[in-house]
């Protein structure tokens, strides 16, 4: 199929190793995502899975176990040239084939930041093991250049969970619980990965307008988040199915339309922190949010102004807003 090319975007439907050679110019890229074949007859893991395969687009390319390491080099070496110095990747897999990756990734001079642990509910039973309910997503660097990551852009270092935590550091662990999503009745791949997670990753290592690529689209979870959030995308998928389904969708979309569904992290220490609410207090904050909401404000962003408007956190306007019965 012909590639799919606008201002902020690059799809094509070939092999990502050679494509890259051809479409993607050194140190250009800011940022990797990707999934890539586990080598374990992906085409055949529906059989283990208690889920409808109806929706499933046919036409999965799985890679021969037999020639993963060879595999895997080969595209960690693409991954190496393309990134920027100080570009970032994250790279999600299971653990079968893990060491293989690693393998790879030893061989080239990108440098690991974290090996991260995604946990989610996984729809399989077993009797004589224990049940695998997470991936690994390995998260690495190239040397030489400054590595983007925005601490505190999704909670504030001060923000605080009902039991005093710190929600900054919790965000931050190198555990992340995120579940998968479910698309009934929906088109989709083998395997996706799910938005939320997919926010989280280019929130902390990517700026607005960056270059994102992901050599493996699949069900193109990547393109679409990284497209909603302002970033622009190359990326390759070799299955024509899974191209011709989603491609010319992709395209279709408005950068930057999931900035507004971000949460917006609390960054300064709120000047009437600890304060008791008055009964004024109370009714000038209803008929606020009353106000902002009929101006279209979604309630994250009504939350955000009154924040900033009463001096207080989020927790405490949010309590607030229950009290007088507004959530």
């Amino acid at each position: 199929m012909n590639p799919i090319i606008t201002p902020y975007l690059a799809l094509y439907q070939e092999d990502c190793i050679n494509g890259a050679l051809r479409h993607i110019q050194n140190a250009s890229v800011d940022l990797l995502i990707t999934d890539p074949p586990y080598g374990i007859q992906g085409e055949k893991l529906h059989r283990h899975y208690h889920r409808d395969e109806q929706f499933v687009v046919d036409g999965y390319i799985e890679v021969d176990e037999r020639d993963y390491l060879d595999f895997s080099l080969q595209w960690i070496r693409q991954a190496e040239r393309i990134l920027r110095p100080g570009g970032s990747a994250f790279i999600v897999s299971g653990y079968t084939n893990l060491y293989a990756i690693l393998d790879a990734l030893r061989k080239t001079s990108l440098f690991e930041v974290n090996h991260i642990i995604w946990k989610y509910n996984f729809d399989v039973y077993t009797r004589m093991k224990f049940v695998s309910s997470h991936y690994h997503i390995l998260y690495y660097t190239k040397p030489g250049g400054k590595r983007v990551f925005h601490q505190e852009c999704r909670f504030g270092i001060g923000e605080k969970d009902e039991w005093g935590g710190s929600r900054n550091y919790q965000d931050r662990e190198d555990v992340w619980i995120i579940n998968r999503e479910y698309k009934p009745g929906r088109i989709k791949n083998k395997n996706e990965l799910p938005t939320a997670l997919l926010v989280k990753m280019i929130q902390y290592a990517s700026n607005e307008g960056d270059l994102i690529a992901d050599f493996f689209l699949g069900g193109f979870s990547t393109a679409m988040v990284a497209i909603g959030l302002n970033r622009r995308v190359v990326g390759f998928e070799l299955s024509e199915a899974m191209f011709a389904a989603r491609a010319p969708h992709i395209a279709s979309l408005i950068p930057g339309s999931l900035r507004e569904d971000l949460r917006m992290p609390d960054l300064t220490k709120p000047v009437n922190q600890g304060k008791s609410w008055t009964t004024e207090d109370l009714a000038q904050l209803e008929s606020r949010y009353i106000q902002l909401r009929s101006e279209g404000k979604k309630i994250g962003q009504a939350q955000a102004i009154l924040m900033k408007e009463f001096g207080r956190g989020r927790f405490s306007i949010m309590n607030a807003l229950q009290r007088i019965g507004k959530l």
